[in-house]
């Protein structure tokens, strides 16, 4: 994996900050998008004395700008060979006749528009050179759907229909595609989805949530396997969770 170059989206917090950390033990080359430069820089300048960092500054939902980050990378990072598809987020937790149209939006254009966006402005140049792996990071909620989970649950079905598609169509070029899908792991998450209100530090309580480094290394042995073997879709829960509904709070 050494000297290889991996994009990451949604760098700066979380499991891509996580898998950032984790690829750069491994001397992975990392390209680093996110929307908040400050952090970009932070991790950059923390991760430089294990590998070469580049960051890209940019909202995956804006079309122009994501193909315009991506095109304007310098030569000795413009071969991707890994992609970390991992921008994403939930808004809200409403039944469905409650639902707030802007966050339906916001959780279709980060989700599915934005991971499409990022997979057309990398995908040609695997397609080229017949190698890549593409890693799209779903969720336990890509696999069932939960009560007032409605258009969250659908965005994350999505992904793992869309990384279904990637997986038959690129398969004439050799290129490995695969869905990594947590259930609840301890990260902004929460806090994002319930818009900072204090209900979102109820959400790990009681139980040990997966933390991002455990994902970050299941994200690392999924594209370190030989290039025979292509983990397709993996389904990880911590423990104490048996389904969506169902933790073992203490």
């Amino acid at each position: 994996m050494k000297g290889k170059t991996a994009l990451i989206t949604g760098a700066t917090s979380g499991i891509g900050r996580a898998t950032a950390e984790e690829f750069a033990k491994h001397g992975i080359n990392l390209i680093l998008c996110g929307r908040r430069q400050e952090r970009l820089d932070t991790i950059q300048q923390a991760l430089e004395k294990e590998t070469d960092v580049y960051t890209l500054n940019f909202d995956v939902r804006d079309k122009d700008a994501t193909f315009n980050a991506i095109a304007s990378l310098p030569d000795n990072f413009k071969t991707i060979d890994i992609l970390i598809n991992n921008a994403g987020n939930a808004h809200g937790l409403d039944p469905i006749q409650n639902g707030n149209v802007d966050d339906w939006d916001a959780m279709m254009d980060i989700n599915v528009k934005g991971l499409l966006y990022v997979s057309k402005a990398v995908i040609p140049q695997m397609t080229e050179r017949q190698s890549g792996h593409i890693i799209n990071i779903g969720s336990s909620a890509g696999k069932e759907v939960y009560a007032k989970g409605n258009v969250y649950c659908a965005s994350k079905h999505a992904v793992i229909a869309i990384t279904e598609g990637m997986r038959i169509d690129l398969n004439p070029f050799g290129i490995k595609v695969g869905a990594i899908n947590p259930g609840l792991v301890e990260t902004e998450f929460s806090q994002v989805r319930f818009k900072g209100d204090a209900v979102a530090d109820n959400v790990y309580k009681g139980y040990k949530a997966l933390q991002p480094e455990d994902i970050a290394e299941i994200i690392y042995f999924t594209i370190s396997r030989p290039s025979h073997v292509n983990i397709a879709d993996l389904l990880v829960f911590p423990t104490a969770q048996a389904s969506s509904s169902i933790i073992s709070k203490s």
